[in-house]
């Protein structure tokens, strides 16, 4: 099969170019809107095409306006990218609200569907069109007209609220300056990398290539401390002020549609189903992380106890940097003796080596026009067939998204569109910590799965398409990968080019065991914060913010700071933080189908896949995994995770 050519980025003219292919896309999705309105009674799977090509369009328009306004180095371009992107959601949203197109999907005959969908054949088009029909339910498409108008006010505020918040995070980069003194700890590459200013300062910046390793390494605690205040405090004071109007839209809008608050309208299309089961779920995994959690706190605390003695607790600012020297003196685990055999680059080569010989994948380098020289690109193929094209933009720059992500630049349709994704990280070109090596490999997940899971009919099953709170399972998974010594003597080498040995590989595995029952009270904080924010509406938000970390996370408030108004996924997850651990329990369980001892096998490889990634968003996750591991998932798997098995 010949697929079409990926899509063409310009070299110049970015802000042109984007508006003629926002305006071809909508154009495009209003032509066929126009066709479903006008054209008479006909069989759903016309209908379903005719949406098709609407979904197609406004996804194009999406994931365009999207990316740009996130990665673009040139400001006018965000800027024209984040106000296009309002013109898409104000025509996603007129589509949920359009009467004349809500009834012809309605009234189409949809005897025979699945029968007529003779290329999947778990009945997609069926799917689809029940889908669309429970959409615009929840668009209040059955509301009268004063209440859709208020709708729709409240989903275009919504949309400049959320870009408002991701801005503000973005263009905030604080920093300290410190005396070279105060580098004492920090990897010889890193302070080379940070010479001092005219005034014999060294500044230290919140992007995270300095925030990670000061953090983690600097022996100064008055430093750490004034780091860490500092990125705590990032978009404060004005984020706080977008979210609480975020929050509140969100909460009226669920109301005026006839839910109890937002979480339950936002549950409603996840795994997990209603938003009180997401407050069962963080009682359940608090309750069971427990005793592990407050054993190892005890011990962290206890160290740092030998350098304060009247030390009472531990908080952002004190508990790597012990976690760090408690793994170093306890198991003989040295970050900074491990870093050095992760170069980016070989990293970022035995990545596309691991993922090809797992998949039966090959990546052919292409000399793609793309908005930065940093970005490389890859073409994705498959028994010799291009099958879609990845971007990798991995190193931090001024104005770039600050965290890591995967974005789609267009969603594979079969036959009309290759699937093509970008990987956003702020990595350091140099040498990298292990725990950045697996937030590689964990969003390159997310890339596999929009490639793989892109060769579909319908636009709305393409890539990562399925149920919001099993997205990351896929990503978690892969980190497996970059914990196995085998796999990571194919590219783990030091100067000398000798690979990183199986003994510290094992004894990095016992340490980074430690700890593991704190790293999910801290999760489970994040999980209520999030569900809380947006079920209870607090007057004071920090004042919550506080409570709840002090329920959940054994690490301490860090006085004067205000985490929440740079939290970014209170944007795009909403009530929904939760479901990065709800992920995770099915990850472990995923995981259990693999030999520990040979993860090449070709059949559980090749299995999962097909089984799980490729079908995209075409069945539900539960079905999805079941089909995959023989029978329903379960917790066993993570119970034995967070207990060290």
């Amino acid at each position: 099969m010949t697929f079409p050519e990926p899509l063409a980025l310009p070299a110049d003219d970015w802000i042109g170019w984007l508006d003629a292919h926002v305006d071809a896309d909508l154009a495009a999705s209003a032509t066929a809107l126009v066709a479903l309105r006008t054209a008479p009674p006909r069989d759903a799977l016309a209908v379903l095409e005719l949406w098709n090509d609407s979904d197609a369009a406004l996804g194009d328009a999406d994931s365009i306006t999207s990316l740009l306004s996130e990665v673009h180095p040139d400001a006018a371009v965000r800027e024209r990218a984040e106000s296009r992107q309002q013109d898409v959601a104000k025509a996603r949203t007129a589509r949920g609200q359009d009467a004349a197109v809500f009834a012809a999907v309605r009234d189409a005959d949809a005897t025979g569907l699945a029968a007529d969908d003779s290329a999947d054949a778990d009945s997609a088009a069926a799917r689809l069109h029940d889908r669309i029909l429970r959409d615009y339910r929840r668009s209040g498409i059955d509301r009268d007209v004063a209440t859709l108008a208020r709708l729709a006010e409240i989903d275009e505020r919504t949309t400049v609220l959320d870009q408002t918040f991701s801005r503000g995070i973005r263009d905030d980069v604080r920093s300290i300056r410190v005396a070279a003194e105060q580098l004492d700890g920090l990897p010889g590459d890193w302070i080379d990398a940070h010479p001092a200013g005219d005034d014999g300062l060294v500044e230290v910046t919140t992007d995270y290539p300095d925030y990670v390793p000061f953090r983690t390494y600097a022996r100064d605690g008055d430093a750490r401390r004034a780091l860490v205040q500092q990125y705590l405090t990032r978009a404060w004071p004005e984020n706080d002020a977008v979210l609480r109007e975020l929050l509140a839209l969100r909460d009226e809008k669920a109301r005026l549609l006839g839910y109890d608050g937002w979480p339950d309208y936002d549950a409603e299309v996840k795994m997990i189903g209603s938003g009180p089961a997401i407050g069962d779920f963080i009682e359940r995994l608090a309750e069971i992380s427990g005793d592990a959690a407050r054993r190892d706190f005890d011990e962290l605390l206890a160290r740092r106890r030998q350098d304060e003695p009247d030390a009472t607790g531990l908080d952002a600012a004190s508990n790597t940097y012990y976690s760090e020297l408690l793994r170093r003196e306890r198991f003989g685990v040295d970050a900074q003796e491990v870093r050095r055999y992760f170069d980016f680059t070989r990293v970022r080569a035995g990545l596309l080596d691991v993922t090809g010989r797992l998949f039966g994948l090959e990546y052919a380098p292409v000399a793609d026009t793309t908005w930065h020289e940093d970005v490389a690109s890859w073409d994705v193929l498959k028994d010799g067939e291009r099958i879609g094209r990845i971007h990798l933009d991995l190193h931090p720059r001024e104005g770039k998204y600050k965290h890591a992500a995967q974005f789609d630049l267009a969603a594979g349709i079969r036959d009309r569109r290759l699937p093509e994704g970008v990987l956003v990280c702020n990595f350091p070109r140099g040498l990298m910590d292990h725990d950045q090596v697996t937030t590689l490999f964990h969003e390159f997940g997310h890339l596999l799965h929009h490639v793989l899971g892109g060769d579909q009919r319908w636009a709305r099953f393409s890539g990562v398409a399925t149920e919001w709170d099993f997205v990351e399972a896929p990503s978690q998974m892969l980190e497996e990968w970059a914990w196995d010594a085998d796999i990571l003597r194919g590219f783990a080498l030091d100067a000398d080019g000798e690979p990183i040995p199986a003994d510290l590989v094992r004894r990095m595995r016992e340490a980074d065991e430690f700890g593991t029952a704190l790293y999910v009270r801290t999760q489970l904080f994040y999980s209520a914060l999030s569900y809380e924010l947006h079920r209870a509406l607090p007057a004071d938000i920090t004042e919550r913010l506080v409570e709840l970390q002090g329920r959940y996370d054994l690490f301490g408030y860090v006085e004067g700071t205000h985490m929440h108004a740079s939290f970014g996924h209170l944007g795009g997850y909403s009530s929904a933080y939760y479901t990065y651990q709800w992920s995770l329990v099915i990850a472990k369980d995923l995981f259990s189908a693999f030999d520990p001892s040979d993860l090449f096998a070709e059949e559980p490889a090749s299995r999962y896949r097909d089984r799980v990634l490729a079908p995209g968003g075409r069945r539900d996750a539960a079905d999805l995994v079941a089909d995959f591991l023989g029978r329903p998932f379960d917790e066993r798997a993570y119970g034995r995770w967070l207990a060290g098995e």
